[in-house]
């Protein structure tokens, strides 16, 4: 998983870029990078490590021009060096910038057809930068640089490439390039800032409408007229792209709405906005773990609130526990902070207990999820959290988490609240059983690692050391993330369903697990 941002401005976008990427930090802690594009300049930094780390002020000064993107990664396939930090570049044709969220699931087969037949080279082992040449390779086709050109190209990504993924890219010479996958798996969100008012200006001035672009061939979708270039009441609109709406928020733009599944979003270097959907219809399958864990609560994602969703997560797991425990011995409600709160407190409602924060969170220490061995997230857990005995002392503690995953954070966390004087420690999962791999840019590696791959509840249960495990039903969680204003809505759930929307080749799996197993990982380090 990884956040991605990119700005089309009316002035230098670096520091606004910086800005968003501190935001989207918890997406990815492993490197982050910002390219800008100065005229026909393009102005590029990135290294491993935090955002505020890999960015001084020196390397701002460099990172000229009103058009950029940004990325911060961590690492799911392929190495952890700094030449997988982004965005990638390619000068050919005329310079491109991209940087990516998800995963391609036919990586293999596009890497060996961008040598032999794109007459491509790659240097790294990442999906990017395949997906990079793959796009590159279709711009040249084309023959021109415009915006129609570049629309026409993501049509021949969207052919070529399988998976989730979410991507911005600069095109120097022309502008702002983003698009999102046909399934609309990982997220993207569009957003506006209106130029101020001009003195003797029209209040309320909007730029006049033009034509909308059609690539020939392209599915019938819904376009979007040009609009934002320079107007005579002087300013332009400026846009942004980012993973999270949340992102846009703290920079002052306004979300407009999400980048469609299959859609291509176009801002040219003169700040007109064009749009097509180049796919061929598919179901829209939104990520379901984005609302789980990754997204930040103050996020909307797909009009959907992450913060509410998480809450309706924690009624329904109340009612599921009071169906199953209707004379519960339950105290005390205490999250695992910081993902389950919200969840938390509703169960707490439900059941009609006290809600109680229980542990202190050192926030010096990035999330265990996304640590890269169990070595390294065993460690950390003792690091990041610290209890206050007094809410465990001889109490029957309901400890809620977002998801159980691996499972060495919750089995740390139930000794921990044992330690501190729990009589008993129930443990809530808002989500349901993770039982397979995440295929599309979640770092689940292979199924063995997952705690409840191939165990029942009961078993999991003695593994994790709790006296009851009760886990959201799957039916549920989907229910409360769609919500009341969109019943019925599909999403991705495959680490809990096992059923993948892109379908899944043979010895997919056994590929994925050389590669992202923490064995693997630990050879590629030499460890």
């Amino acid at each position: 998983m990884c956040g991605i941002i990119g700005i089309a401005g009316a002035s230098d976008v670096a520091a606004a870029l910086y800005d968003g990427l501190t935001v989207l930090q918890h997406r990815g802690q492993d490197a982050a990078g910002i390219a800008t594009m100065d005229g026909h300049r393009l102005r590029l930094h990135k290294g491993n490590g935090l955002v505020k780390e890999v960015f001084d002020a020196p390397a701002m000064e460099l990172l000229t021009g009103r058009v950029g993107i940004g990325h911060c990664r961590y690492p799911t396939a392929g190495s952890e060096g700094s030449d997988e930090a982004q965005p990638f570049y390619v000068n050919s044709p005329y310079g491109i910038a991209l940087a990516h969220n998800g995963n391609l699931i036919n990586t293999d087969a596009l890497r060996r057809l961008v040598f032999e037949q794109d007459r491509r080279n790659v240097n790294t082992e990442s999906d990017s930068e395949v997906l990079l040449n793959v796009f590159a390779h279709e711009l040249q086709a084309q023959g021109e640089l415009s915006p129609a050109a570049a629309i026409r190209a993501v049509q021949g990504v969207h052919r070529r490439c399988a998976g989730g993924y979410a991507v911005v890219c600069m095109v120097m010479g022309l502008g702002l390039v983003a698009f999102r996958d046909p399934n609309g798996i990982r997220p993207l969100v569009l957003g506006k800032r209106e130029p101020p008012a001009s003195v003797g200006a029209p209040s309320g001035a909007m730029p006049s409408a033009g034509t909308a672009i059609a690539p020939e061939g392209a599915p019938t979708g819904k376009g979007i007229a040009p609009e934002g270039a320079p107007t005579e009441a002087g300013g332009r609109t400026e846009w942004a792209v980012a993973s999270e709406s949340v992102a846009l928020d703290v920079l002052g733009f306004v979300r407009e709405r999400d980048v469609l599944p299959g859609e291509a979003v176009v801002i040219g270097d003169d700040g007109s906005l064009h749009t097509q959907v180049v796919a061929e219809a598919r179901p829209s399958t939104p990520c379901i773990f984005e609302y789980v864990y990754f997204a930040r609560p103050d996020s909307m994602i797909e009009n959907i609130s992450v913060h509410k969703a998480r809450m309706r997560m924690g009624v329904t797991l109340g009612q599921k526990i009071l169906r199953l425990r209707p004379d519960h011995d339950i105290d005390v409600v205490i999250p695992i902070p910081d993902t389950s709160r919200d969840a938390a407190l509703e169960i707490a409602n439900v059941l009609g207990v006290k809600y109680r924060e229980g542990f202190v969170k050192n926030r010096y220490v990035g999330r265990t999820f996304i640590m890269p061995g169990q070595g390294e997230r065993r460690r950390s857990v003792r690091r990041k959290l610290n209890t206050i005995p007094l809410e465990f002392r001889n109490r029957v503690v309901l400890l809620v988490d977002d998801s159980i995953v691996r499972g060495t954070t919750s089995q740390q966390i139930v000794q921990m609240a044992r330690d501190a004087g729990a009589r008993k420690v129930y443990l809530a999962s808002a989500a349901p059983p993770v039982r397979y791999p995440n295929i599309y840019g979640i770092d689940m590696p292979s199924a063995e690692e997952l705690v409840a791959h191939g165990r029942s509840e009961e078993e999991i249960e003695k593994l994790l050391g709790c006296d009851w495990l009760v886990y959201q039903d799957l039916a549920d969680l989907e229910a409360a993330v769609a919500g009341p204003k969109f019943p019925g809505r599909q999403f991705d759930s495959s680490c809990f369903s096992g059923e993948y929307v892109t379908g899944v080749e043979p010895g997919y799996f056994e590929r994925v697990q050389q590669l992202r197993s923490d064995d693997a990982k630990r050879k590629r380090r030499g460890a």
